[in-house]
């Protein structure tokens, strides 16, 4: 009898164009069908995995869901041993920290499929350099040419990152979620950048702001942090191509502390032919396939062997290569059980806090107290 799996990915061609190519070999390779179906981008972010785990066999991940995923028992741990050496090449292959972000209490709930992190956009056409200072932006906001995705929860990712590169990262354990000096210190770049900003961009989220910008008419050249997506260097993916690179800095500063973003492929507790579905996670998260047919059916890998490739590169005007010491700097999020929750509340306390100009020392207050909440589940 032949096996049929379900999948659940993210509805955005980087998310599910590929698993449908992947797919497609796999069944002429094994005999094995994966039909996929997908979330939006938002509930993605949000939706329960535990409920996406008694529909499916296969769901694509983030990261910080390890946590909840663990205590909810709905994910089988990956790291078989009796594949030691194919899951010792794919964890060989991360890049940054993809591969260890899906890791919690000792074991792999999921590998990585997708690698990103907040990165600089811009129209290649219009501006004949990466900014390289974060100040520039500010400049660029005023001037009504520079676009931030604000809406939860990327809000609070620009928050992680500034603070993460500033040297004062947010913390995993709590109690506090960042030194209140520390965090106002992030909010006051923050405020800056949007300060000038159409307030449209507080129900944007990154596929919303490179929509945007790759209109031939489109008045914004650049967005300083935003998840990357190779999809709209492509030619022909949108009127005009998006560039993108490492992260703008602040006083010279490496590009690093960006939050982590990407995601992994994971296999539910419940599935009726599980060594088939990690069978499946294991072929598609590694270098031959990532590099190849992921890369070529519109994915965005998580694997090495894509990111220094020429053939993947070329047509996304180096997408990989100029974005990576970003990636391989980020920061990794909290990702306890409660997490979740928080992030969403969080990223709702500043994007409103900042809308309407609350003091910073109050929104840190409320940021450190519901942090501290996010413990006690």
């Amino acid at each position: 009898m032949m096996v049929k799996l379900k999948g659940m990915t993210w509805s955005h061609p980087r998310g599910y164009d590929p698993m449908l190519a992947c797919s497609k070999e796999w069944l002429e390779k094994t005999g094995v069908e994966i039909s996929w179906e997908k979330r939006s981008l938002q509930d993605f972010e949000t939706f329960a995995v535990e409920e996406l785990a008694a529909q499916y066999d296969l769901i694509v991940i983030d990261h910080p869901h390890v946590g909840q995923i663990t205590r909810e028992n709905c994910l089988l741990p990956l790291d078989d041993a009796a594949h030691v050496d194919e899951i010792a090449a794919i964890a060989a292959g991360t890049v940054g920290r993809s591969y260890p972000s899906y890791n919690w209490q000792g074991r792999q709930w999921a590998f990585p499929l997708d690698a990103a992190t907040q990165v600089q956009a811009y129209r290649p056409d219009r501006l004949s350099a990466p900014v390289k200072d974060l100040s520039e932006f500010v400049t660029l906001a005023k001037e009504g040419k520079a676009i931030l995705p604000m809406r939860p929860p990327h809000s609070l990712m620009t928050f992680i990152t500034l603070a993460a590169h500033l040297g004062t990262h947010c913390s995993v354990e709590g109690p506090d979620f960042i030194a209140k000096v520390d965090g106002e210190a992030a909010l006051d770049w923050m405020a800056r950048i949007v300060a000038g900003m159409d307030v449209r961009c507080y129900e944007m989220d990154p596929i919303a702001v490179l929509d945007l910008m790759g209109q031939p008419d489109s008045s914004y050249v650049a967005s300083p942090f935003i998840y990357g997506y190779v999809n709209y260097s492509f030619a022909g993916f949108r009127p005009a191509r998006i560039a993108f690179a490492d992260m703008p800095v602040i006083d010279r500063r490496p590009p690093n502390g960006s939050a982590l973003g990407g995601t992994g492929i994971a296999v539910s507790a419940r599935t009726k032919a599980p060594e088939e579905a990690k069978a499946f996670a294991r072929w598609i998260a590694g270098g031959p396939v990532q590099a190849g047919i992921y890369a070529e059916g519109n994915g965005q890998p998580g694997h090495a062997d894509a990111w220094v490739s020429d053939a993947v590169n070329a047509p996304a005007l180096d997408f990989y290569r100029n974005t990576r010491a970003t990636l391989e700097g980020a920061y990794v999020r909290p990702r306890h059980d409660g997490y979740m929750a928080f992030q969403s509340d969080a990223s709702e306390m500043i994007s409103d806090g900042l809308r309407t100009a609350t003091r910073h020392t109050v929104l840190i207050d409320k940021l450190n107290r519901r942090f501290a909440q996010s413990f006690e589940v």
